[in-house]
Parts: C-alpha cells; structure tokens; sequence
C-alpha cells in the first residue's frame, strides 16, 4: 500500500545519537558533528510513488528530515547535512548546468526550510560530486554552483578540494567573497585514494586557502568520509587513520605558518 512518508522507527536516530556521544566521550573528543541525509539527495536514490509532482515530495522529505536534524542539534551535535546533490546531483538530471542551478536553488531552499529552528552556527553543510574514485570529468564545476551553496543556513561550508579533478577550484576563492559569516571547511586529503598525503603538501593546500579566504575562515577536512559504502571500504582503515594523522601534522605547519 502507497503511503505518506513517516517515521517508523526514530528511536533508530535516537540510538545513533547516543552511540556517537558515548564514543566521542570515550575518545576525550570535544567537537562532534553527526551527519544526516540532506532533504535533495533522498529523491535521487528512493523514487515517488506516492506524491503528485517531485515537489511534492520533496516538501514531505524535508518536513520528516527536520524532526532528525533538530534531534541532532538538540543533542548538542553540530549537524552536518550531506548534500552531494547540490554537485553529484548534476549527473541525475537531462538538463544543462543553467536547469541544473534552479535545481539546486530549490535544494538549498529544502535546506534552509527544514533547519529554520537551528542556529546557522550549529550547522555545517558538506558538497561533494560523489565519493567515488571514477574520472569526474563530467562534474559541474564549482564556480557554476557556488553563489547558491552559500545560500545555505549552515554556517560551515565542506567542499571536497583535495582530489585531481576539484583541487584547482581553491582559486575560485579569489573571485568569490565568502560571507563574513561563513566558515570554509576546506578538504586537503583525498577519501578515495590510498596515497597518504605528505603532511607539507596538506599545509600547502591549508596556506593556499587561507590566502584567498582568510586564515580565521578556514577549517582543514577530508574530501569526504572514509565510510561512503557500507562493507565496501575504498581506504583500507590503518590509511584512514594514517591519513588523519597527517592531517594533524599538516594543518599543525599550516598553523605555524599562518600565525
């Protein structure tokens, strides 16, 4: 039987929460972000057929996703909404990239709906064109999608920025001024390769970023997570780590750099 879209089992989301704050307590960490689905992405991988248009739908994702999303930020979580529709999402589409941009209008508008109740600081909103290792040739380039995503209510803004193919987009923050109330999370290693960035490259890319965005407004990150897909790991996990810690080291000389 076609039904409404509802929750079934919230306590689900519930568990989840407490899982990761027991585990971040467990390992002393002291700023934790949860990630949850964005309202745009659920459509382009679980199909309508129940509403009467996609708007439809998407209007009722975005009134259940809020109930996960205030449940995260109220447990004292900074909610991290994956949004690799506002890029990937290009791939989904028969449209030009000129369709696509009222596109993802309508996705940051989903976005900026279902966290109204959330403080923009306790938010921050991550973009990827798809954490897979492929050849990306055909990702839309950031510069054609950047004015919307930061649009977006969260005050941090993640970009994938370390792999071949998007890594010169940090000049894209030469001619675009990020808002004074915005933070960049910039990603200066790679969640899809094995190679372990050396810690002075990762500095490099932190410098970099700093230059155009200014040193107070940029975070160093990963690309994206090193869990996209469960049971089929890209990153055996002692790289993973291997790769965090040089991202440690990196943005510890980026740090001495800039200060």
């Amino acid at each position: 039987m076609q039904r409404p879209i509802e929750w079934r089992d919230f306590e689900a989301v519930q568990r989840d929460i407490e899982t990761l704050k027991a585990a971040a307590a467990a390992a002393g960490a002291q700023h934790v972000f949860m990630t949850a689905a964005s309202p745009g992405v659920v459509p382009l991988f679980l199909g309508n057929d129940y509403y009467p248009s996609q708007d439809a739908f998407m209007d009722a994702l975005c009134a259940v996703m809020r109930r996960e999303y205030e449940a995260i930020a109220a447990a004292g979580l900074q909610l991290q909404i994956d949004c690799p529709d506002l890029a990937m999402g290009r791939h989904f589409v028969d449209t030009d990239n000129a369709g696509f941009r009222k596109l993802a209008a309508r996705y940051v508008e989903l976005v900026n709906e279902a966290t109204r109740n959330i403080p923009p600081e306790d938010m921050r909103l991550h973009v990827c064109w798809g954490n897979y290792e492929g050849p990306h040739h055909r990702d839309i380039p950031l510069r054609e999608i950047v004015d919307i995503v930061l649009t977006a209510r969260p005050a941090s803004i993640s970009i994938e920025a370390a792999n071949p193919r998007h890594e010169h987009e940090w000049a894209v923050w030469r001619d675009v001024r990020l808002p004074e109330d915005k933070v960049l999370i910039r990603g200066v290693i790679d969640s899809t390769s094995n190679f372990i960035e050396h810690p002075e490259l990762i500095a490099q890319r932190i410098v970099r970023y700093a230059e155009v965005a200014g040193r107070e407004n940029v975070i160093a990150g990963s690309d994206c997570g090193f869990g996209t897909f469960a049971a089929l790991p890209l990153i055996y996990p002692s790289i993973a780590w291997a790769k965090l810690r040089a991202l440690v080291e990196g943005a510890e000389l980026a740090s001495r750099q800039l200060w």
